[in-house]
């Protein structure tokens, strides 16, 4: 048989703690308190009706089991408990997990017993911010913001799944050497592309405020990636086979497994100074390496279509109208991938100036 539960809120003062039991029409209820637990069990009207109710609560700290106020009225039971040790209990019960059915009282989270020598003292002398997080979460039990866990599981899931690529493409070249240059697009290209049109969500975080940041820079990265992944790897099979696909997938997985944690340590305030050097340092090596993959990649496919008229229409033809595939190929490289690269380099770059400042990052990787 289920045992229902009442809803019962709680407040603090240094010295006391207080329990309203939200039952109408109780009759004798059986209360039975020890230093660290209370249990109470009584019949009476609540969310469920007319019923039996029982709750049991182990405290976080010790209660004077020899003092204690009970009072029932026709719509509540109020106990006052007495505390062991003067001061503020971080939560009511022992463990952070919060019962559905316990709640805090903000009324009298404030009470008679915080004033000394006939003073009222307020309790926000002493605590500036507490009933700033009163708004936020009941004490002692943090609600995350729901932000904040999307943004944990997407960096954790974005972190595994380019983690996995970059540990199928160790193993098979230690494995098969060079014979694995072959077979790369093959074994980890559909994973590759599965989380680049993920990481597209990078560029919607910023619109909603998810992050702080623009949306030139992870727009500008997302689609010269697009642009290499989909139009000019996908669709030519001969260049799937050149070992400058592992190369580019190494450097760019390896981007990645070093971003997503580092993402994750600011997300939780953790600042770890070996991570954040990796972040706004691996870039001076991997960005130049990725850049000279693509770079190479469009280089070959503009040979393909230059010989073959791929994606290119000629005169006459219905809609009397030209367009050359290679002509675009030439303008991407010459006037979007190099001034991309520099954009994006120069905005590290100054990145890293403001984030590691020589003395403060030698002192952070020593702490770490």
């Amino acid at each position: 048989m289920t045992v229902l539960s009442p809803f019962v809120y709680w407040a603090q003062s240094e010295n006391n703690v207080f329990i309203k039991v939200d039952l109408k029409d109780v009759k004798e209820p059986l209360v039975v308190l020890e230093k660290r637990k209370l249990q109470l069990k009584t019949k009476g009207s609540g969310a469920q009706g007319f019923k039996d109710y029982e709750f049991f609560i182990d405290f976080h700290s010790e209660v004077d089991d020899s003092k204690n106020g009970l009072k029932v009225t026709d719509h509540k039971i109020d106990l006052t408990l007495t505390k062991s040790q003067k001061g503020w209990w971080p939560r009511l019960t022992s463990q952070p997990q919060k019962p559905v059915w316990l709640k805090v009282d903000f009324d009298r989270w404030q009470s008679e017993d915080d004033l000394i020598d006939e003073d009222v003292r307020d309790v926000r002398e002493d605590y500036p911010d507490l009933y700033d997080k009163l708004q936020k979460e009941e004490i002692g039990y943090r609600k995350e913001d729901f932000k904040k866990v999307y943004l944990t599981l997407y960096n954790l899931f974005m972190y595994v799944g380019f983690m996995y690529i970059v540990c199928i493409l160790c193993i098979r070249y230690m494995r098969d050497g060079t014979d694995f240059f072959a077979v790369t697009y093959k074994t980890v290209g559909p994973a590759m592309c599965f989380m680049q049109m993920l990481q597209f969500l990078e560029v919607l975080h910023p619109l909603f405020n998810y992050v702080k940041g623009g949306v030139i820079m992870p727009l500008l990265q997302i689609c010269g990636r697009f642009f290499v992944l989909f139009l000019m790897l996908e669709h030519e099979p001969r260049i799937q086979k050149m070992p400058v696909v592992f190369y580019l997938f190494l450097a760019w997985s390896a981007i990645e497994i070093i971003r997503y944690p580092y993402y994750m340590s600011q997300l939780y305030k953790k600042e770890n100074g070996l991570l954040t050097w990796l972040r706004y340092s691996a870039w001076m090596v991997l960005y130049p390496v990725g850049f000279m993959c693509e770079a190479v990649i469009v280089f070959r496919n503009l040979i393909f279509v230059e010989h073959s008229g791929k994606w290119s229409l000629s005169m006459p033809n219905p809609l009397n109208f030209t367009f050359h595939f290679a002509t675009v190929l030439r303008i991407y490289l010459l006037f979007v991938m190099i001034p991309a690269m520099y954009t994006l380099m120069s905005h590290m770059y100054k990145a890293r100036k403001q984030k590691l400042d020589t003395k403060i990052s030698f002192n952070k990787f020593k702490k770490s």
